[in-house]
């Protein structure tokens, strides 16, 4: 019977402490906790993918992995740090949030984090997906790698994702006793405390917690209120039992809560109004005058299972069965002063079942899995949007009900010992029930949130539809080994997003609203090199890709008659991209270590059509519009020096970023982000034993000031409320983690 061994694992050369990212091919979707033997070389990274070891360089996926460890050593504040380690990727914090994820790859991604919209680049907790971007801004605790797949996902796990996919991978039991403790403390009085323990029960059963609790000081305050601004005040937590009763089975039961009370996320007006000393820019980026409120919560929470079992032979069967809720409370203060402008006081609610199913194969030469995937879920949400110079709230709620249904495969065959192709495909059946509900009421806040007083108005959107949506896509690829360490391979790939209803829908100004937006396409083509040179000691990855992207899914919000916000989505015509990511890695000896990364993302609109002026007809406006969120140029160097002190080794790790010019929207603003450099160096020692680890790390070295997020509402009506939101200053950090 064949022994369970996971489908992808890692080795990477402690020694040399690199600390980077390694980007890889890789076929499935498991990386084990346990390294292989660490190579002579060092640096290498090394797959199971087809139930034997392999390099990943003989892998035709492209997919980069950075492990826990080395983030926690560099000071990664949370998962939004990948985007410095990554080519092409933007990971953000949404404007007006504290803990919702705003993600990009290859210039594709969820352009409007509200609840009931599809993202791009799909996020994975344990193999689990996240089907909605509140409370995703996952800390780096109890993680034993992430994981970032470039490109149309779906033919080897999960649920389709259109544009790449983030996959969190936390740490396994194992079988023996371990504790950690870890401490740290830093700028603007962060404090954090996180600990884990494994308690073995016996040889077949183990069972483990870890809780964390991060505390920070705001990067600035509310002049307003006198509450702290850019705060943070998170508690985490998760619980599991692993249980392997023979060689060939393992059952994992595992649950997780998140609760973050940090303070709203207000922003900072780039330009004053009328004179007004409250509508004046404050002094600090990190200030705000805001007054809509300064209640924040953040739940999120859930329990999965997971199994697998050998059925002799070449077969293993695994199931995934998972549920996950959040609910969230806050309020966007969008005109950023005392008087109720222009605010957002919100909540969602979400939950989600999803059941995924496998049987994987492995052969001498064929290898594979074929799966089903199911996903019931449930999004809802509520806002006002309050204009006080009129004396107007126009509430809007809504419920999205999603069910998806799919079988996908994906076999891999040698056809010499130099060839390989692999094909894949999946069909997605999606079923979803819209409900969208907006009206005016006269009166500052609706009785929603708390005004029992306003008097109901207009009623602009009041509907329930329903729509399916189903999608064929597959996957081919063909590698070539010209010599054992230098492998090329050329890929195909189609990508789809459903598409949905809009939660904002206004019946009144589009009366289409009602029949939802269509889905996302996109045909994807990758032809890339991975090797190793000089005697193993440089290994680079190369790769271009090219994408015709179609429909779009843009979100609009402008200024409308009568004192009111239009908010739609387009399906955008046509679209294409082109870019490519080069990753080097050297390393020449034990005690030096040194990277460098660099993507490139060209995205035009070829086609965008769109309503202008209240117009009946749509307007091509392509050459007027741009990709939000989407850089030309990112690129990262980083070298690490490592010496014996003490028993131990000391390694210094200094690392550069950068990102060229960035677009909020899809059209020019005064809150595009010029480019920018990122300077973080880090220094950490470790005993001999690996028990003990005192480290410090500081991050944005020469304190740059540079936009992560911003609101563009202009005009009388809305106080000018041009705001903007900002990334973390200078940190430094200390840390002391012991391990038991």
């Amino acid at each position: 019977m064949l022994r369970l061994i996971p489908s992808v694992r890692t080795a990477l050369y402690a020694g040399a402490a690199f600390g980077a990212l390694a980007t890889a091919p890789a076929f499935a979707q498991d990386v084990a906790a346990d390294p292989v033997a660490e190579n002579a070389t060092g640096g290498e990274i090394v797959v199971t993918a087809r139930r034997r070891e392999e390099s990943l360089i003989d892998v035709p996926i492209s997919m980069s992995v950075v492990s826990g460890d080395d983030l926690l050593k560099q000071g990664a504040p949370d998962i939004t740090a990948l985007q410095d380690k990554t080519p092409n990727l933007t990971l953000q914090i949404a404007r007006g949030s504290n803990s919702t994820l705003i993600a990009f790859s290859r210039g594709v991604g969820q352009q409007d984090p509200l609840w009931g919209f599809e993202p791009g680049v799909g996020l994975y907790i344990d193999d689990v997906y996240v089907a909605r971007p509140q409370g995703a801004v996952l800390d780096i605790f109890d993680v034993q790698r992430v994981e970032v797949l470039r490109g149309p996902q779906g033919t080897l796990y999960g649920r389709n994702t259109i544009g790449g996919a983030i996959k969190y991978v936390t740490k396994r039991l194992g079988s023996d006793y371990a504790a950690t403790a870890r401490v740290s403390y830093g700028s603007y009085n962060q404090l954090d405390l996180v600990g884990s323990v494994t308690i073995p029960l016996g040889d077949t059963l183990s069972i483990g917690a870890a809780v964390a609790r991060y505390k920070r000081d705001g990067y600035g305050q509310n002049l307003n209120t006198g509450v702290e601004q850019y705060d943070k005040d998170v508690l985490a937590a998760r619980v599991s039992a692993e249980f392997s009763p023979t060689d060939t089975m393992f059952f994992r039961l595992a649950g997780d809560r998140t609760l973050d009370k940090s303070n709203p996320r207000h922003g900072t007006r780039l330009v004053g109004f009328a004179g007004l000393p409250n509508y004046a820019p404050t002094d600090s980026v990190y200030d705000t005058r805001a007054g809509s409120g300064d209640d924040n919560r953040v739940l999120n929470q859930g329990l999965s299972f997971t199994g697998e079992i050998g059925l002799g032979g070449d077969l293993t069967f695994k199931t995934i069965t998972a549920y996950r809720e959040g609910e969230t409370r806050g309020t966007i203060d969008f005109d950023n002063t005392p008087d109720p402008t222009l605010d957002i006081p919100a909540s969602y609610d979400d939950w989600q079942f999803t059941q995924e199913l496998q049987l994987l194969y492995q052969g001498d030469r064929l290898q594979g899995v074929v799966g089903l995937y199911y996903l019931d879920g449930r999004a809802s949400g509520a806002f006002d949007t309050v204009l006080g110079g009129l004396n107007l709230t126009t509430l809007t709620a809504g419920t999205v009900r999603t069910k998806s249904y799919a079988a996908f495969g994906d076999f891999s065959y040698d056809l010499t010992d130099q060839f390989k192709v692999s094909v894949g495909a999946r069909y997605t059946k999606d079923d979803k029930t819209g409900t969208v509900y907006r009206q005016n009421f006269t009166g500052i806040r609706s009785p929603r949130f708390g005004n029992s007083a306003a008097i109901p108005g207009l009623l602009r959107t009041d509907y329930t539809n329903d729509r399916s949506f189903e999608q064929f896509t597959p996957r081919v690829s063909l590698s070539y080994e010209a010599r054992p360490d230098l492998n090329v391979y050329a890929s195909w790939g189609k990508g789809f997003k459903s598409g949905g209803f809009d939660m904002r829908g206004d019946a009144v100004l589009t009366p289409t609203t009602v029949n939802g937006y269509n889905p996302e396409k996109i045909d994807s083509y990758e032809i890339g090199m991975k090797g190793a040179f000089l005697n193993r000691t440089l290994f680079l990855n190369l790769a271009g890709y090219y994408s015709d992207y179609k429909d779009q899914q843009v979100t609009i919000q402008a200024p409308a008659a009568g004192g009111t916000i239009a908010s739609f989505v387009d399906n955008a015509g046509k679209a294409e991209i082109y870019g490519f990511e080069a990753e080097a890695r050297m390393v020449p000896s034990r005690n030096f270590s040194a990277s460098l990364i660099v993507g490139y993302t060209n995205a035009d609109y070829k086609e965008f059509f769109t309503y202008i002026a209240g117009g009946t007809t749509p307007v091509d406006v392509a050459d007027q519009r741009v990709f939000q969120n989407t850089p030309k140029w990112t690129a990262n160097a980083s070298a690490t020096w490592s010496e014996d002190l003490a028993g131990g080794t000391i390694a210094f790790t200094p690392a550069i970023s950068m990102r060229s010019d960035l677009s909020m929207f899809e059209y020019a603003s005064p809150l595009d982000q010029d480019g920018y450099f990122l300077v973080d160096a880090s220094v950490n020692w470790t005993s001999g034993d690996g028990r003990y680890r005192i480290g410090v790390a500081a991050r944005n070295l020469t304190d740059e000031r540079y936009r992560v997020g911003g609101y563009y509402f202009p005009g009388a009506l809305f106080g000018d409320s041009i705001i903007g939101y900002y990334g973390p200053p200078r940190t430094v950090t200390g840390t002391l983690e012991v391990r038991f």
